[in-house]
């Protein structure tokens, strides 16, 4: 802000009224940091500036001057012409009620007025009430208003003052609202094994409620003798508190006093907010005076003391007794509860914890005033007297608030959660204490894969750009250097960077500062300093270095620096795309682990929860268990052929036939045919398809409906889009479903329910407790569940998430990619956890944006998880290797552990997994190999079938036009009927010349 009259600029003195016209105010340094200016800049910007800062003045003072005189009868509202005559009147009151009391603390006004006349600097001088200040102006008001002498010209105009004044109190809060109010509590989050997680509270309301009658009378007092003195006999604007506040910061140095009385200070905090303007404090005025009319004195003071904020993130005395003490507000001795009231006046200027000289002269003071208004008794005043020197400050807790830097996305999620099953909000009044699910070291290893994950996307495709530091440290490094303790032998940039608050404060790169930048000669460095007082080298680009300046905070990853080396740091950047990661416990679904992306300042839309994304080839095992419901085994043949399918519902018009959907595989190859195991370890998108046609119903709109009603039972969706291009990932699935149906799997068909909380407690009284609860998908066996299973632990060792393959005995799962890359996953079970991977760059205004060609679930998704999965081994369950089939499953199973066909462990790995057939009533294996395709076409392709690149990606249709935006016209895969005709294709996929033969195996 420009210095000067511009300091007058709309920002009153905390508590105003008639001490302006009488000689200024008593506390407000914002409104009052004007320096001394020459008579004649002060006269050339009187018509602009000071008339304004004048008529809010005036109108500041008609609100006192009704409160004080008739606080029963308060206007707010004047006619601009008809009142001002009235309006004069109030004001002269006022003045009148303002010089008595003045006279009643013994202060000669007229001759404090006539020595600044005559001697500005004697009353004024540096004092920040007078700066900038034209005591002609002031005197030629209180002539008119105090003295009620003509002046030739009035000192404000009336009616600019009524417009401001009408303005200011037009449409006030209910003051009533306070009558019975409960202020918010805090409720304790509780981690999965019963320790504290974080408080759940409304913003800067983190309050325990304690009733007065708890509440010692010392302490009371404490907080009367430091903030209101006359609160018992006051109405809710103390004229006599604004005058000795006044002549206070008249005569003495050091932070400025104020006037405002206990109901003012409980009306700002609650009803009109802190704003330091001139409206709210007319608004403030008014109310309290009608709140005092409401409510009580103990009534009055139970609110507040339940309401002030007294440092250490502590509203109200109950919550602060427990943050400094360690103890309940009804425990407090005499010193610690006067050690919290001389707090109210700045928790930060007076903190005993990094002004400890400060807090203990502001104890003093409370301890002084409380003996001077006689609230203690004999014994204390004794004890006070016979100690020399300040009071020594009372033993304190240690300030132990350390912040939290996880969990954030899911603690939103428990805030959401408890709303609903017990009716819990952030406002509630009482303190609750909510045990979750989140286990603390597997979030941690969460958070930092995911970050890591994203970063190394970024990095690996050119996306990355250093848009700047986190921060600088320059100012705060000056200012601990100009501070510096002797017996301090931390260097400033070392205690600027560990007391920094960065704005990343959860992602879990290492905070450096630079310290050091490279000179001009060859092969320097730059050099950048730790929290722990090392000094390591930076790894820069030219065109990151450009950007960098001393004293920038960045975030690196420091790697080698074993022994006495230091390492080095490697520069880490902020990625725009994003990410989601969710992990559940099967058997209870529990969340263990939730990142909804890749920092909560950044984006609080938890995408594990909040969002939906196309799944890609993660969807494929619900087609794939289709099939094995209905009896096909993992040993089944499919055609990789072309393949097309008339939309489903669609008819001709005009003559012509609807274009028909034909699916791509991911390397644009095929032909011949493949196992079902194969086909689903290598996503391969047409093999998938074609079990639409017979595999699943007899006809493939029927597969379709049977698809989606599995995936309804399942709770995939809510509701299935059925349309054909479903099946390869076009319908968008949020990330915690997709895991959920992945942890049926592990299950065998026993969906658990994904949460958050487990129970919820009040007063040590159980008021909600999760009852575990899961549904059995009941139109497929056990066995096909165990099958599928299999059948996904081969894409670890064999398929598109081979780069995990020596995680095949223990982890199953499935890689995904929808349409061009947008989106890649990974969703991978243990017998204990299921991890669900999502990344993708968010659809900002409805467009979409690629993650780059080559960007797979396979490649970009399965890095993120394995870390991960290695955290739920240490933190969670051992390692195991996944279970055999249940006893129900078993029976209905022979299972070998094979290389599967010769031919094709050739052109695969030879990692042995176990093959599960499934047998009929006789124990015999159901042989179901040659059901789809003719043993002819098996033997005509065997050797002709090339190695197949692993496919993952669903070559399903342009999201623009997705079912509810009419999919099927001019998506790529959609040819006309007659072009296959004429390409010797029968229209359901397969060769005119072996339809026969098909449908006879049909």
């Amino acid at each position: 802000m420009r210095k000067g009259v511009r300091g007058y600029d709309g920002r009153p003195p905390d508590d105003l009224m008639w001490p302006v016209a009488i000689g200024e105010i008593a506390t407000f340094p914002e409104r009052l940091c004007v320096e001394s200016l020459d008579n004649q800049r002060i006269r050339a910007n009187f018509g602009t500036r000071m008339e304004t800062v004048f008529v809010k003045i005036f109108a500041a003072a008609l609100a006192f001057s009704q409160v004080a005189v008739n606080p029963s009868a308060v206007k707010t509202e004047f006619s601009r012409d008809r009142d001002q005559r009235q309006v004069a009147q109030l004001l002269q009151a006022g003045c009148k009620h303002m010089l008595d009391a003045f006279a009643i603390e013994n202060i000669n006004i007229d001759d404090l007025i006539e020595t600044a006349m005559n001697d500005p600097q004697a009353v004024g001088g540096e004092t920040k009430e007078f700066r900038g200040i034209n005591l002609g102006d002031l005197h030629a008001a209180y002539r008119q208003f105090c003295k009620r002498q003509e002046t030739a010209k009035p000192a404000v105009d009336l009616g600019e003052v009524i417009d401001f004044y009408n303005k200011a109190a037009a449409n006030l809060p209910d003051h009533n609202k306070l009558n019975g109010l409960r202020l918010p509590g805090v409720s304790v989050v509780l981690d999965a094994s019963g320790r504290h997680f974080a408080d759940m509270f409304q913003d800067n309301q983190r309050s325990s409620w304690i009733s007065l009658n708890k509440v010692p009378v010392h302490v009371r007092n404490s907080f009367i003798a430091a903030e209101d003195k006359r609160f018992y006999q006051h109405k809710g604007v103390d004229e006599r508190g604004l005058v000795r506040a006044f002549l206070n910061n008249l005569t003495q140095a050091g932070r400025r006093e104020g006037g405002s009385t206990i109901t003012q200070q409980l009306v700002k905090n609650l009803l009109v907010g802190e704003d330091r303007t001139y409206e709210r404090k007319i608004r403030e005025t008014i109310i309290a005076t009608r709140v005092e009319s409401t409510l009580g004195k103990d009534q009055i003071l139970e609110l507040y003391l339940n309401a002030v904020y007294l440092g250490r993130g502590s509203w109200g005395i109950e919550r602060a007794a427990r943050n400094y003490f360690d103890k309940s507000a009804s425990e407090l001795s005499l010193e610690e509860g006067a050690l919290l009231a001389g707090l109210t006046k700045g928790p930060n200027y007076f903190s005993p914890d990094r002004q400890p000289a400060r807090a203990q002269g502001r104890l003093a003071y409370v301890l002084g005033r409380m003996q001077e208004d006689g609230m203690l008794g004999a014994a204390e005043n004794a004890r006070l007297h016979g100690r020399p020197g300040l009071p020594s400050l009372p033993a304190m807790a240690p300030n132990q608030r350390a912040r939290r830097d996880i969990g954030f996305h899911f603690v939103d999620e428990v805030t959401r959660e408890v709303k609903t099953v017990a009716g819990v909000t952030e406002a509630a009044p009482e303190s609750y204490t909510i045990r979750s699910t989140i286990n603390p070291q597997l979030q941690r290893a969460t958070e930092e894969a995911l970050q890591e994950g994203l970063f190394q996307y970024e990095r690996d495709n050119g996306r990355l750009e250093f848009k700047g530091a986190e921060a600088n440290l320059s100012q705060a490094i000056g200012r601990i250097e100009a501070e510096r303790k002797p017996n301090e032998k931390r260097p400033a940039w070392q205690q600027a960077l560990i007391s920094a608050r960065l704005p990343l404060y959860d992602v879990h790169w290492t905070p450096a500062v630079v310290v050091e930048a490279p000179a001009s000669k060859k092969g320097a460095a730059w050099h950048v300093g730790l929290a722990d007082g090392r000094i390591v080298p930076l790894t820069l680009d030219p065109g990151t270095q450009r950007k960098l300046k001393i004293h920038d905070v960045v975030l690196v990853h420091l790697s080698g620096g074993k022994g006495k080396a230091p390492g080095r740091a490697q520069l880490r950047m902020r990625p725009e795309v994003q990410g989601a990661v969710v992990v559940l416990e099967n058997k209870t679904g529990r969340i263990l682990a939730m990142a909804g992306g890749f920092s909560y300042p950044l984006s609080q839309l938890n995408r594990t929860t909040q969002a939906a994304r196309q799944p890609g080839s993660t969807i494929k095992p619900l087609t794939y268990l289709a099939a094995l419901g209905k009896g096909l085994q993992p040993d089944t043949l499919l055609s990789d052929d072309e393949i097309a399918l008339r939309p489903v519902g669609a008819r001709a018009r005009g003559g012509r036939e609807p274009e028909y959907w034909s699916p791509k595989n991911y390397d644009g190859g095929g032909g011949g045919v493949l196992t079902m195991r194969a086909a689903l370890e290598n996503s391969r998108n047409r093999a998938t398809v074609h079990l639409l046609d017979g595999g699943i119903e007899i006809k493939p709109e029927a597969s379709l409906n049977r698809i989606c009603d599995l995936a309804v039972e399942a709770q995939i969706y809510r509701e299935c889009q059925r349309v054909y291009p479903l099946v390869l990932g076009a319908q968008p699935v949020r990330p915690i479903d997709l895991a959920a149906f992945y942890a049926t799997i592990a299950n065998e068909g026993t969906r658990p329910t994904p949460h958050a909380v487990e129970s919820v407690e009040r007063d040590g009284q159980n008021i909600f407790r999760h009852q575990a609860t899961s549904v059995t998908i009941k139109s497929v066996d056990p066995a096909a569940f165990y099958q599928l299973k299999t059948m996904l632990q081969g894409v670890l060792a064999r398929g598109t998430a081979r780069s995990i393959a020596r995680l095949s005995p223990y982890v199953a799962g499935k890689t995904g990619t929808s349409e061009d890359e947008n989106d890649v996953w990974f969703v991978g079970f243990t017998n204990d956890v299921t991890v669900a991977v999502w990344l993708g760059y968010d659809n900002a205004g409805g467009r979409r944006r690629t993650l780059g060609s080559g960007s797979t679930g396979g490649a970009v998704a399965v890095p993120v998880f394995d870390p991960i999965i290695e955290a739920a081994w240490a933190h969670v369950a051992s390692k195991r290797a996944l279970a055999p089939p249940s006893l129900e499953a078993s029976r209905q199973l022979s299972c070998n552990s094979s290389d599967l066909e010769l031919n094709e462990s050739r052109r695969r790995s030879r990692t042995a997994i176990t093959e599960c057939l499934r047998l009929d009533r006789k124990g015999r294996v159901i042989d179901t190999r040659y059901r789809l395709v003719s043993r002819e076409s098996d033997r005509q392709d065997r050797d002709e079938i090339p190695i197949r690149g692993r496919s993952e990606r669903a070559y399903a249709f342009d999201p623009s036009r997705s079912p509810w935006e009419s999919p099927w016209q001019g998506a790529s895969q959609w040819r006309p009927r007659r072009e296959y005709e004429l390409r010797g294709h029968h229209p359901r996929g397969f060769h005119a010349s072996r339809r026969s033969n098909f449908m006879w195996r049909r």
